[in-house]
């Protein structure tokens, strides 16, 4: 019984940090492409429509990676 709680914490750790991983590589990916810096559009011009889309990209990508690795 112990292994099998050891090597679903493992399985967890790994899925979540490839999760992190792909979801770090398309924001980066997405910052690399526009021709704007995406930080300094929402914090210091105050774009709060480019907040509420990157907000929705975030959540369309984390329920990506969560069904993959279902």
């Amino acid at each position: 019984m112990e292994t099998f709680q050891i090597s679903g914490a493992l399985s967890v750790l790994i899925y979540s940090s490839l999760g992190i991983a792909v979801f770090a590589l398309v924001l980066l990916l997405l910052e690399v492409t526009t021709k704007y810096s995406i930080n300094r559009k929402i914090a210091h011009d105050g774009n709060i429509a480019l907040a509420i889309v990157l907000g929705s990209m975030i959540i369309a990508i984390g329920m990506i990676i969560s069904a993959a690795i279902r």
